[in-house]
């Protein structure tokens, strides 16, 4: 790629915080010019690149995704959230114009090895947690990707000693060719993103992409647990490392009486008890095996391990508490976008609950959390944005009629309180995307928090 940079021209597609880094590092890497463009106005542009986009080797061009743009193009490099079909980029295929995401950028410039994690449920925790358990040892410790720091931000702060530790979505996978990790965990898979990638076996085959350049001298964690996660490993060039919280492994990462256990296959070594794990849950158990088998195969020792796993508070915005009023908990799951991932947050937040869930519908079917909801102790269920009417639909059909739609999170918060009773849980977890209310899931969260406050 680099001499595709090096005194040529270059377009980046989508200027958020992946975009903006990619702009700055092929600026470093050579490039004599850089076309930013964005859907965005080009005065909202120059605003948000700031200093950046006065830099006489940026053009900025907003408003639309022009197929001009690609006149005396070497490259592209595409946002994860524009979608493959824009005209522009089939365009683009036609003259043979190579198309890139960021994280190959950044992996192409890279000084250290890098760690990538992905997986439908739990990447954000588990990577988090990952770089917690490394900063208990090393001092160089960069925790980036799709977690919101960009991996070419990573890539030009961190020295050849450092780590990078990177959460890595199917939108970015999707669009890499050489981009190569030293140890890549998959966590699990689950129907998910189908709105972009079209089907599962689409999704997953994104997702098994983080294992495309390995070599033998690479690792693969893989959930032992999940079925098709464990089928990826015949896709390993290098060792594998699985972990699980049902069945013993030689080698691997286990539960056993109580106990985290690492086996390299020849010695095994407890890790600590489950207990002295700080964030709770089943599904956060797995976050933490898997972190544990990275961190293990990328020579953490056992007592810094431990040390993290126990000092680890978790992440916002995912099963967060946000206080008690009269008796009522809140929570703030607004990481929780898709079904599964609300049906984990039930499973792990006791006694009655009062759900709030909607917003974007990401091609998920819904029904599967609909029919567990009343077993999970779901009591009412207050629904929002797009999805709210087909929810509404599959919970009345499946007998739950405890159902409201709502205008928005502050309508939803006042009415889960008068929903509530002492004892009982307010849960934010959406089952859904964020982007037809909000810019993001944090937003989200933080709107919700604030809602709550104001009780």
């Amino acid at each position: 790629m680099v001499n595709k940079i090096k005194g040529k021209k270059v377009l980046v597609l989508g200027l958020a915080k992946s975009g903006r880094a990619a702009v700055q590092l092929l600026l470093k890497a050579g490039a004599c010019k850089v076309v930013a463009n964005d859907l965005k106005e080009a005065s909202l542009l120059q605003r948000e690149m700031g200093e950046l986009g006065k830099d006489p080797r940026v053009e900025l061009v907003g408003g639309g995704h022009p197929e001009s743009l690609l006149e005396g193009v070497s490259l592209i490099i595409k946002s994860p959230g524009i979608k493959p079909e824009l005209a522009l980029l089939q365009k683009a295929r036609e003259k043979g114009t190579p198309v890139y995401s960021e994280i190959e950028l950044a992996g192409c410039f890279s000084q250290s090895p890098l760690i990538g994690i992905t997986g439908t449920n739990g990447k954000t925790t588990t990577t988090s947690l990952t770089g917690e358990i490394f900063r208990q040892q090393f001092k160089g410790v960069h925790v980036a990707g799709n977690i919101g720091f960009p991996l070419c931000e990573a890539v030009m702060e961190a020295s050849r000693e450092d780590y990078i530790i990177a959460e890595l979505s199917s939108f970015q996978l999707e669009d890499i060719h050489s981009f190569r990790v030293h140890i890549a965990a998959v966590l699990n898979i689950t129907p998910d993103h189908l709105d972009y990638h079209g089907s599962v076996e689409s999704y997953a085959g994104a997702k098994r992409k983080i294992l495309l350049n390995q070599t033998a001298h690479d690792w693969a964690v893989l959930n032992w647990d999940d079925p098709l996660v464990r089928s990826f490993r015949s896709a390993v060039r290098g060792n594998i490392m699985p972990f699980s919280r049902r069945e013993e492994l030689n080698p691997g990462v286990y539960v056993k009486e109580h106990k985290i256990f690492v086996s390299d296959g020849r010695h095994t070594r407890i890790v600590c008890p489950v207990k002295e794990i700080r964030i709770p849950g089943l599904h956060n158990l797995e976050n933490a095996l898997a972190a544990v088998a990275v961190s293990w195969v990328g020579g953490v020792a056992l007592d810094s391990i431990a040390r993290g796993l126990k000092s680890f508070p978790g992440v916002p915005h995912r099963l967060e508490r946000v206080m008690e009023i009269r008796g009522v908990t809140f929570i703030n799951d607004s990481k929780g976008t898709n079904p599964d991932a609300t049906l984990t947050a039930l499973r792990a937040v006791p006694g009655a609950k009062v759900l709030i869930a909607g917003g974007l519908n990401k091609g998920s079917d819904f029904r599967p959390l609909v029919k567990a909801m009343a077993a999970e102790g779901v009591k009412s269920l207050i629904l929002l944005g797009e999805t709210a009417s087909l929810m509404e639909l599959l919970a009345r059909e499946e007998g739950f009629t405890d159902v409201s739609i709502v205008p928005d999170l502050h309508a939803a918060v006042q009415k889960a309180f008068r929903s509530a009773a002492s004892g009982d849980t307010v849960l934010l977890s959406p089952a859904c995307a964020s982007w037809d209310m909000f810019k993001n899931f944090e937003e989200r969260g933080e709107v919700f928090k604030s809602a709550v406050i104001s009780l």
